[in-house]
Parts: C-alpha cells; structure tokens; sequence
C-alpha cells in the first residue's frame, strides 16, 4: 500500500559532514564544501590532502541539505569532494523515491522547519525535527510527473536567481557610488567616532564560561570563526543553556546589532538577523544608536580599505586584537540622511524581489491558481 506522506527519517540516512579547522585548510587536496560555498557566498575555497572518513566524500549527482544558518537543497556537481559540518549528505537507502522530487519536496518544507529553530528567527534545524518532517509521498510515476513539471518552473525560478545575483553585486556597487570609499572619503562627508554612533561591547571573559557550561543544541556563542563573508553560521556544539544565557544577559546580540571579531582576520562582522546568539569571548558588540543602520556600518567595517586600517590599529604581536578604545574610535562617514535613504531604499527593492523570487516557487510548487502566478511574474520586471 503506498503511503500518502513519509517521513524524512524514513526516506534516507542523513550524515553531517566533518567539522574542518582552519588549519586543514591548505592550497592541495579535495576541496572542502561548507555552507557558503553551497550558496555561492565564498571565494576562498580551501582544499585537505590528508586522511578523511569515507562517507564525508561527494561526488556529481549526491544531495546536499544546509541545516545551519543557510537552508537549502543542492544537487552537487562540481566533482569529487569533502563535506564539512553543518551539511547533510543524503544516501537513498530506505524507500524508493525520485531524487529530483525529493529536492524539491523537501526545499518547500525547509521553509516550515526554519520555524522549529533555537531563538525566534534563528535558522538552524534540530536532527529530531528534522527526521519527523512529513512529505507527500505519492507513487513513483506521480514523483516523477511532478519532477518534472516543477523543473520547468526551476529553470524559471534559475534565471531569477542569476539576475538576483547580480543585483546583490549592484548592491556592493551602489554603496561605493553613494558613499565612496569609507577611508578615503571622497566625497569629504563628516566623519565621527564610531562611539558617537553606537554602543561597543566586548564579549563575556573567559572566567565567565566554563567548560561545563557548553552544552549542544542551546545558545550559540559566536566567535569570530562564525562569521564567514558576512554571515553568522554557528556551531551547534558551542552553545549554552537557557539558564546561563540569561545569567550573561549583557552580552546577549539583538536583531540589527553588529557582531564583528576582535582578533584574528581584522573587519570581519556581520548584522544579527535572528534571536538567541550570545556575543562570543572573541568578539565584540556593536549596536548602532539610530543615526545610522546595522547594515551601514558592517558594509563600512568590512570594507577592504577600511579592514586594512584595522589591521594597522591592532595591538599584539603573535595575534592581532582589538580593543573598546580602539573600535570606539573608528572614524565613520556620516553621509546626509537623504544619501543613506537613498541606498537603503535600493536594498529594500533588491530585498523585496528575492521575497518575491521565493513566494513565486512556493507558489507553484503548492499549484497556485494561475492568475496568481501571472500577478507575481508581473511584478518581476520592477526589480
């Protein structure tokens, strides 16, 4: 008797990809695939010739499930390689089920699993969850059928995400255009400190946390290893409990801080997106006042010419470290309130249109009326 949903536990074994350090990393070997190498957000692919358990290889044709901070379904096609942590590899080896339709089965209910995560909106799927999941799972000739009509709608959706792509360059670009290089400043606007503009933090000491108080599956205490190409991407298993994360309730991040390193690679921070992250021992808090956005100063922060004179303020000769005084001092351009709104608004359009992008696949994966489809292809030419 065929069943009529199945759950993902059910489907096939899921196994997580091996947690690399950094200094696995080398210039020989198969290459390592994290997250953002998935989600085509990094540019400094790492590669390790050294020994590895087999079932972390990928090769053309195996799926890919991101579970950590980036969710997503991938198809891997670009040859042998490693899996790093935070990846599943999927291995059909419990029921028979069309690949195709199951990328595209369990895409849509990724959507739904990213509201069963730690914190309000932080994105990260529980293994349990995850496994009691339910698809529909028809005979193999409907998964079929289905495959492949919604890969003509994938073939639309792909042209969509190469054109956001591109606007999310545009974005880099209009940044330069309106406020030019943040070091440089030549457009001569004001520079104040960045105390003026915001609060900085430092993280908790280390006194404050203890071996025993790391649990897996709690808070994520992020370091500045989790932020990669301006993202957040943690690791599940430095986290804290509920009852320490409200004990060290000062150096807990909110939506729109900034949470930037303060040793090692200098200027690497990202904006705070979602609920639940404690700010780590090596990092530092930065939460802007209101005369300025989050997104503004780590576009500013990260900035190549601005990185470079970080690295030049640092202090510490084996590891480069920052301080309160000196990211307190960091002279930022105040650009007219009208050149930011200006630039927020182009974001807004670009943010609103990868809204639409992903309204449109749920749409006619879940066969919306067609009037509907129609209403949302109208909107695309605007972006």
């Amino acid at each position: 008797m065929v069943k009529d949903m199945i759950e993902l536990g059910d489907v096939a074994t899921y196994i997580n990809g091996y947690a690399f350090k950094p200094k696995d990393r080398g210039k020989v070997g198969l290459p390592i695939i994290r997250i953002q190498d998935l989600t085509g957000n990094a540019y400094d692919l790492g590669f390790y010739d050294g020994e590895y358990p087999e079932k972390i290889e990928i090769n053309d044709g195996d799926v890919l499930i991101s579970w950590s901070a980036s969710l997503g379904v991938y198809v891997w096609n670009r040859g042998r390689a490693l899996l790093n942590q935070h990846i599943f590899k999927v291995v059909f080896d419990k029921v028979d089920i069309d690949k195709n339709y199951f990328v595209y089965a369990v895409s849509q209910k990724l959507v739904e699993m990213g509201m069963k995560t730690h914190g309000a909106t932080m994105k990260h799927i529980v293994k349990k969850d995850f496994d009691a999941m339910m698809i529909p799972y028809p005979s193999l000739n409907e998964q079929a059928d289905i495959a492949i009509n919604l890969n003509k709608v994938s073939n639309v959706i792909e042209a969509r995400k190469q054109e956001l792509q591109l606007l999310d360059e545009l974005i880099k670009a209009r940044f330069v255009e309106l406020f030019g290089d943040p070091v440089l400043n030549p457009y001569g606007y004001e520079k104040v400190s960045l105390s003026e503009l915001a609060e900085v933090k430092i993280g908790p000491f280390g006194s404050l946390l203890h071996k025993e108080d790391y649990i897996q599956g709690g808070h994520p205490l992020i370091n500045p290893s989790h932020i990669v190409n301006g993202e957040i991407v943690f690791d599940d298993k430095l986290t804290i409990s509920d009852e320490k994360y409200d004990e060290l309730s000062t150096y807990q991040l909110k939506i729109g801080d900034v949470v930037m390193g303060r040793r090692g690679e200098m200027g690497r921070c990202a904006v705070v997106s979602g609920e639940g992250y404690l700010c780590g021992t090596g990092s530092m808090l930065i939460r802007t006042k209101g005369e300025v956005t989050a997104d503004y100063i780590q576009k500013i922060i990260s900035f190549p010419s601005f990185k470079k004179m970080i690295e030049d303020m640092a202090v510490g000769q084996t590891m480069p470290n920052l301080n309160i005084p000196i990211v307190s001092s960091f002279q930022i351009i105040k650009s007219p309130m009208e050149v930011q709104n200006s630039y927020y608004s182009f974001v807004e359009r670009i943010r609103k249109s990868k809204f639409v992008e992903r309204f449109l696949e749920l749409s006619l994966f879940y066969g919306l009326s067609s009037p509907l489809n129609s209403e949302m292809i109208c909107i695309f030419p605007y972006f």
